[in-house]
Formats: C-alpha cells, structure tokens, sequence
C-alpha cells in the first residue's frame, strides 16, 4: 500500500514520528489513511478543518502499575492501559485485553479501529480499547481475582456508563468481568451498566457470548450471497478455539457448512468428518486445556503443532479468529492456490496488508475485521441498551437485532465501496464509511 495523496502521507508519516517502535498502530492508521484518498478529494473540509489529524490522536491515553500478590503471597507488578480514542458520536466503549504481548501501542491499534467497528454497527458508541500485559493462563481463581481488583482499583476512575464502557476481550471473560464489576460496584456504591459481557444474574445480555462469531458468519453469508452462494456445502477453516471461534463454528455449521480445523497458540486440530462442537465446549470452556486434547477423544483426528500452519489445510472459507497478522502473505497465496473463495477476520487485523492486497487482488471476498467482527460489540450495545431500561431482551431478539446489525453492515460496506468505485472492496466500504459518520460528528462539534 503507498499513498498518492500528500497531506495523507505526510500525515502518515507524522504518526509514526510521534508514535515511534508501534508498527500495529501504524499498520492500522495507514490502511484507514490510504481509503480516504478519494474521500479528502471530494470533501476538502476534511483537511481544513483538521479531521484526519485529530482522529489519528487519541483524546486520552491512561496508563498505571497494578500490583497485585500470588499465592505464594510475593507481590507482582503489572501495568494497565486504558485508550479513550474518540467519543464523537457515543461514550468510549472497547474491550479489555489481558494477554503478555499486550503494550501501549497494541491498545492504541486495538482503540483507533474500534472507532470505526462501533460507528459501523449505528449504535451511539465511541472507541476505545484497555488492557494489561497480565498472563490469566495458568493463574488460580484467587490470583485473577487479586489482579482484577488491583486492576479496578485504578481503572475506576475513568470509565463509567455514560463515559466509558469497557467489556472482555482475549484474556477477559465472564470470570474477570465479574471480578472487576463486583470491585467496581464496591468503590463506587452503585450499580449501573459500567462493563458488558456481565453474567445473566446480574445484568448481562443474552446471546453475548456467541454474538462475535455469530455476527462473523452473519457477515460472511451476505459476502457469499453478493458472489451468488452460500455457507450451504462449503468447507470451512477457523483459526483459534476461544470464544469467537467457538461460536463461529456453531453458526458456520447451523448455516450448512462444514468446519474441519481449529488452532490454539501451540498448534491446530483437523478433522476430517468436520469439528465435533461439544468436544471443544468442553476442553475450552469448561476444562480450560489445549487444543490438542482434542485427538485424545477423537483419534480419527490429527494435530499437527504451529498454529499458523492451519491455513495450509484446503478450505472454501477461512474465518482467522486468534491474533493480529496470524495469517501472511504466504498463508493467502495457500488459501487461493488451495481454492479458497471467502475471507473474513473474526479478530483485529489478523490479515497483514500484504494478504489483503493479494485477497483484493484475486478477487477473493474479504471482510475486514472493523466490519465482520463488529457483532461483539454491538451486542455489548444492546447489553447497554438493557442495561439502561433495566429490562432483557430474549436470546431470540438479541440474535435477530444482531442478525440485522450485520446484514446492515455488509450493506454499508458494500453500498459505500461501490459510491467510491471500488465495488466488493469492503475494506474501502467499511474505512470510508465507518470514517464519514464519525467525521460528520466531530465537525458539527466543532475544534475540540
């Protein structure tokens, strides 16, 4: 990707100066930068009124030390980050992220495309995007309850419902989510909708954890159904087996398609007669082990290590749900060669630019994640919804608003790459317009 815009690249190049040693930020900022080409062309209000070079900084960035002691009662120190990226047109909402690779420039990707993911959904929601480089793998309830309160103890005083709403993210699930609503409850003597992915008895909302990869497939589908197919008979491969996969698998097979490979950190699982669900529930949800356990009770299955090898088994639909830039250059080459007809990301960015050039460039469907992922949190905005009518939704509603989301999504994608000539680009769609509605807040309120 290069830029034939001056003021864009010397923005772009301004962003890195000032945000050195953060190439996923800078990976983030340069894709949205490069669709908005035609965009300043038609709109030099853009430029004179400073819009793209506010919405590259964020309004406020929040960093502090969280100590907290293990069971062997020494003390450990981590750090905690919270990004409040933009809040034109809703209060900052984004997930927490708990993992070791986890910096100030990761959150800092994670927040700015969340602007545009929430603006995507039309629900009133700003962007925004926390975490810690804190491990919860191998941790006993007790520490990760340690740690979370530690955590709140801090995080507390930025965030609230009208504010700031954080929700779970990789490394955060319903357990850290009550750890820290339960702290946040404590401190501040009030019970409000502060955090979404709560459990049912005590404000979350149904459908929740299965919104991410339902809303994934939701998306795919329209994808296929624009190129005049369907999930209907189509092999289909997931990297991943958390929360997002898992549910991408249940939809992807309600919706006729055969999933045959899931991965881990350490290394994928394929099976032929396609993934049995319940075995996975049960090792990832329940037991908390690898993937790999997976062959132990069904040994027809294979696992084979290196999770990025996944994309090396033949599929008609790849759904990457781990990690950021899980799946390169050579890992697209494969894809196509083996067939592939559909891609769609189920997490942030886990495509590098140079795999969704080659994906646009071959004509293979692409869903950007900003764009096929958004059903996670519009689903958090319905749990805000609820939350503030003190009143729930049943499964079945929740999952038709969702449905709708997504459907309305891919139209906006579509309907905007189309305006800009660059039909089935979703990438183009979902930038530009994600991009034009935040834009249109920010110069209705003026130079703040």
């Amino acid at each position: 990707m290069s830029f034939k815009n001056v003021y864009l690249e010397n923005l772009m190049q301004e962003v890195q100066r000032k945000n050195p040693a953060e190439a996923e930020f800078h990976q983030a900022v340069k894709e949205v930068l490069i669709s908005m080409e035609s965009v300043v062309e038609r709109n030099p209000e853009l430029i004179e009124k400073g819009v793209l070079d506010r919405i590259v900084e964020p309004e406020r960035v929040v960093m502090f030390r969280v100590p907290w002691v293990d069971d062997n009662g020494k003390v450990q120190v981590n750090r905690g980050f919270r990004v409040q990226y933009n809040s034109a047109i809703g209060p900052y909402k984004g997930g927490l992220r708990f993992h070791p690779s986890v910096n100030l420039g990761i959150i800092k990707f994670l927040g700015f495309e969340q602007i545009f993911k929430n603006s995507l959904t039309g629900l009133p929601m700003g962007g925004g995007k926390g975490g810690s480089d804190f491990d919860p793998k191998g941790k006993s309830d007790i520490e990760i309850m340690n740690f979370c309160q530690s955590f709140m103890r801090e995080l507390y005083r930025h965030i609230g419902p009208d504010t700031d709403v954080p929700a779970g993210d990789i490394g955060v699930g319903a357990r850290e989510i009550g750890f820290m609503f339960g702290m946040y409850r404590k401190i501040r003597n009030e019970y409000t909708g502060v955090l979404t992915g709560k459990g049912l008895n005590y404000g979350g909302s149904l459908a929740r954890k299965e919104a991410t990869g339902y809303g994934l497939c939701y998306f795919t589908e329209e994808m296929l159904k624009a190129k005049g197919t369907s999930f209907e008979g189509k092999t289909v491969v997931i990297s991943g087996s958390g929360n997002v996969a898992i549910y991408a698998t249940e939809k992807a097979t309600e919706l006729g398609g055969k999933v045959v490979a899931l991965s881990d950190s350490a290394g994928y699982i394929f099976d032929k007669n396609g993934i049995n669900l319940d075995t996975v529930k049960q090792l990832k949800e329940v037991e908390r082990k690898r993937i790999k356990e997976y062959v132990t009770i069904h040994p027809e299955a294979e696992y084979h290590e290196g999770s990025t090898n996944i994309w090396n088994v033949p599929c008609d639909v790849a759904l990457p749900c781990a990690t950021q830039n899980e799946l390169d250059e050579n890992a697209a080459k494969t894809l196509i060669g083996n067939g592939c007809i559909a891609v769609a990301e189920g997490a942030n960015m886990p495509s590098t630019p140079e795999a969704v050039d080659l994906f646009l460039e071959k004509g293979i469907s692409f869903g950007p994640g900003k764009a096929a992922n958004a059903g996670g949190v519009a689903t958090s905005g319905l749990e805000m919804s609820q939350n503030s009518l003190r009143y729930s939704w049943t499964f079945e509603e929740v999952d038709a608003k969702l449905k709708q989301i997504m459907i309305n999504i891919f139209e906006s994608c579509s309907s905007t790459a189309k305006e800009y000539g660059a039909e089935y680009n979703y990438v183009l769609g979902a930038n530009i317009a994600g991009f034009l509605k935040v834009a249109d807040a920010m110069i209705a309120q003026g130079v703040i």
